[in-house]
């Protein structure tokens, strides 16, 4: 069901301002810079073992970023999980009681289909569906 933790996204106010950390300091790889129109957000990934880090810049005061940074700082927003059949997935969700916050997937950076379960069902903490090419990478 689950093949693993794709990526971990972290909310900043900048990724100019931040990738010196990770790409001088931690020594990660950048794997490539995009924008996510429908979300407002510009986005890195970095990869990090068997797992990419995700930084995530509003590009918008209404982008969901800019209202987490706002309310909560910068810091981790999500974990992703690589799934296959994502529907199937959040079909799974829902029938075990999870609320999700899309019960369809939408596209996601590096066209992956995506889907946030709401945190108020998971402990608090965000978690994203997330398959690539038709399964998880």
């Amino acid at each position: 069901m689950i093949k693993k933790v794709d990526h971990i996204g972290i909310a900043v106010k900048s990724i100019e301002h931040a990738l010196p950390f990770y790409t001088d300091v931690l020594k990660l790889p950048l794997l490539g810079i995009e924008e996510v129109e429908s979300e407002k957000v510009k986005v890195a990934f970095l990869k990090a073992g068997e797992t990419k880090l995700e930084l995530l810049e509003p590009l918008s005061d209404e982008s969901a970023i800019a209202r987490f940074i706002e309310k909560k700082g910068e810091g981790i927003h999500h974990v992703a999980l690589g799934v296959e059949s994502i529907q199937e997935r959040i079909n799974d969700m829902k029938e075990n009681g999870i609320k999700m916050i899309q019960d369809v997937p939408k596209k996601g950076a590096g066209g992956a289909l995506v889907a946030f379960m709401h945190p108020k069902s998971t402990g608090s903490v965000l978690y994203e569906l997330c398959e690539k090419n038709g399964e998880a990478e």
